[in-house]
């Protein structure tokens, strides 16, 4: 593994754990909704779960546990919908005597990475083990704050995150496919272009897709796109490395009728999926593959008229020998929608964060911890 790796303190570095307080940070932005009655309910907790290895690693140890997390996007004062009671009484039950703070955004000292907020954090604590991959792109107070003054490590989560990404970036088996979807090429310019460097083809799907299609000289009807990206995409498409794209796309035409259109869109249509050929062409590429990454979805994959491209990209990640790592976030909630997440390799727990760090190779969380007391 590569330097900025092994330098990293993980659990074992903290040494003896037994009757230190220790503080993690983990990632508990579970999802809510409000149920009739009016109370806040957990739809998915997975990730109270998947911190679980690391606070049950350190409770055997004889370790008192205080978790701090964010939930949602307070602006740095309490707001009640984003409590973290519901959260509190769901980790109750999985980790009895595991406590949890109040909101960490509910802190104007969070986001603004204040010193003031991270001595508060870090007062009554002996060490710190951050396991939030999701937030670890974040340079916020209770990412990067503790491991100045505290013996510090990343938690099991947050190292697997590491290794299998890292892995991607430095020594992915080939061929090596990535799949990348969603609306905005700008939100993934920057890990496209880091991907090149080392895949044998990107896969492109999603609303992003029609900013390819458009410098191409392609009509694209009324379909979402950047038109200040289309140079950039006509550079991109320039590059040795093959860049596939739709050769169908299945939306409405002028009418509001449910449409499959060659690559050619009439004026008033709209593109909100691959088509079905489409669909059938980028599985095989993903089967063909001995290591895929994929995020961002096909299309609208929430409406059932346009998930048919995501399912079978997401059955093709299921399906394939591949080694198989989805980023999080909208690809993750689809694998969920699919019941097909227990059959990818690595789902990761942070969208933007598995970017990041496929683009830079680094994060602000990962250099806090490196710069430990106790870092080697």
């Amino acid at each position: 593994m590569t330097d900025v790796y092994r330098d990293i303190p993980t659990l074992d570095d903290l040494g003896d754990v037994a009757g230190k307080r220790v503080l993690v940070r983990t990632d508990f932005n579970v999802p809510m909704e409000t149920s009739a009655s009016g109370e806040r309910v957990i739809t998915d907790d997975f990730r109270i779960r998947a911190a679980l290895p690391t606070i049950n690693w350190l409770t055997e140890r004889g370790a008192s546990v205080v978790c701090a997390s964010h939930l949602g996007r307070p602006k740095g004062a309490p707001e009640p919908k984003y409590s973290m009671e519901p959260v509190r009484r769901r980790l109750a039950e999985l980790a009895p005597g595991v406590e949890l703070l109040e909101n960490v955004r509910f802190h104007a000292g969070e986001e603004a990475n204040d010193p003031a907020f991270v001595a508060e954090l870090v007062a009554d604590v002996d060490a710190f083990v951050n396991d939030a991959f999701g937030a670890a792109h974040r340079a916020h107070a209770s990412i990067v704050g503790p491991p100045r003054t505290l013996p510090s490590a990343m938690g099991q989560l947050l190292q697997r995150e590491v290794e299998v990404l890292l892995h991607l970036r430095h020594r992915p088996k080939h061929p090596f496919v990535a799949v990348l979807g969603g609306s905005k090429i700008s939100d993934k310019l920057g890990v496209v272009e880091a991907l090149l460097d080392v895949v044998d083809a990107l896969v492109i799907g999603g609303a992003m897709c029609f900013t390819f299609m458009a410098a191409q000289g392609l009509p694209i009807g009324d379909s979402l796109f950047e038109p200040d990206q289309v140079d950039t995409c006509r550079r991109l498409l320039a590059q040795a490395k093959p860049i596939h794209l739709p050769e169908d796309i299945t939306g409405v035409d002028a009418d509001g009728n449910y449409v499959t259109f060659g690559r050619r869109l009439p004026p008033g249509a709209k593109g909100f999926d691959i088509g079905p050929g489409s669909a059938a062409a980028f599985s095989d590429i993903i089967m063909d593959s001995r290591t895929v990454f994929w995020n961002g979805p096909m299309g609208m994959f929430e409406d059932e008229r346009f998930a048919n491209g995501t399912r079978t990209v997401a059955q093709a990640m299921a399906d394939t020998k591949a080694f198989t790592v989805v980023g999080g976030g909208d690809s993750a909630a689809a694998l969920a929608q699919f019941d097909l997440d227990d059959r990818i390799d690595h789902v990761s727990t942070g969208g933007g964060a598995s970017l990041e760090l496929l683009e830079l190779g680094d994060l602000p969380g990962l250099d806090a911890l490196r710069k430990a007391p106790n870092a080697r």
